[in-house]
């Protein structure tokens, strides 16, 4: 960025859309978020270039801007990330959202769910048929047991006792003795993955790199008290998503979607300020939606590409490499071959 325009950096050009698409669309507001790391050394030289382009377009944007912690909005995970809210200059500009008193923990938001490795069937799928009961109110409001009045979404209809996005992970003897070994809280020291500690919150959920980028690697954490990493469904359950919500079916992609995405509960309390200051009362929906066609989460990157129409280089590939006596780490099985 020394002796240039960060903004005209060919790395930075989803941000220079960004602006680019705001000035043309001309919305009432805009929410852009990003890593805390933007607020850090020189890339708060990037961070003011972007201000400045969105007001020289006719915005105005709410300062200081806010680095808010999705733990502080019913969140059971340390997760940072920048924000900015926007108006246009005919509009009233929206405050950033304050911190609730509460938080929920890791246990609050998993421990209802069924043990996976206690059904077979989740070797070879990624949901199974299971009874299981819910006591904590955070869980019971993602199960949609309890109402939440916040909650302004369609009504979905859905079988709640439908254990989906829990496909197995299989690990090792040796892998699963050091898990139950690693203290909740700890870090396990061969694979580098955090050990949830069930009072505490969960430490930010990645999406983890491809190939393309020098190692592919999908970290998630280790279950508190099961000798195994957390499932897409419990890491769902940790980002606040409701149990209607599906993911792809295999589990790198699956976490990919949460660990790219805004936590829900933290986009909707963004969305109420943004609500507050255009003067709206919203009401929620009566009409009830059916799920749609589950084949979707099947989908190969072939055959998403087929359908939306794009190359099939939109996405990196996986690149496997391996040779005779070279000694792989194996990060989302969690040991390592030889």
């Amino acid at each position: 960025m020394i002796g240039k325009r960060a903004l005209d950096d060919q790395r930075n050009q989803l941000v220079f859309h960004y602006v680019r698409l705001v000035g043309e669309l001309r919305p009432k507001y805009f929410v852009f978020e990003n890593v805390k790391g933007l607020t850090l050394g020189m890339h708060a030289k990037f961070l003011q270039e972007l201000i400045e382009a969105l007001v020289q377009i006719g915005y105005q944007v709410q300062l200081p801007y806010r680095v808010l912690n999705a733990a502080d909005f019913g969140v059971p995970q340390d997760r940072q990330r920048l924000f900015l809210i926007g108006a246009r200059n005919d509009q009233r500009i929206a405050a950033y959202p304050q911190p609730r008193v509460d938080r929920v923990t890791v246990w609050d938001a998993i421990a209802d769910l069924p043990d996976v490795d206690k059904y077979p069937g989740l070797e070879f799928q990624d949901c199974i048929s299971a009874d299981w009961t819910t006591q904590s109110n955070y869980a019971r409001r993602l199960r949609t047991e309890l109402p939440d009045a916040t909650d302004l979404s369609y009504p979905r209809i859905f079988d709640k006792n439908l254990l989906s996005s829990s496909l197995q992970t299989q690990h090792t003897a040796l892998s699963k003795q050091r898990f139950l070994a690693t203290v909740p809280g700890q870090t396990e020291p061969i694979s580098r993955f955090k050990k949830l500690a069930p009072e505490g919150l969960c430490n930010t959920l990645r999406a983890g790199t491809d190939s393309a980028r020098g190692a592919f690697t999908s970290p998630r954490p280790i279950h508190p008290f099961r000798p195994r990493v957390i499932t897409v469904r419990e890491a769902a359950r940790l980002h606040s998503y409701p149990d209607w919500f599906r993911f792809h079916a295999t589990k790198w992609h699956g976490f990919r979607q949460i660990g790219n995405s805004v936590p829900p509960a933290l986009g909707r309390a963004v969305a109420a300020q943004i609500t507050s200051a255009l003067g709206l009362s919203p009401i929620r929906p009566e009409e009830a939606l059916e799920p749609s066609d589950g084949g979707l989460l099947e989908f190969q990157m072939a055959d998403a590409c087929a359908h939306f129409g794009v190359a099939r280089n939109v996405i990196a590939q996986r690149i496997r490499r391996s040779a005779p006596g070279q000694l792989e780490l194996n990060l989302e099985a969690g040991h390592v071959q030889q």
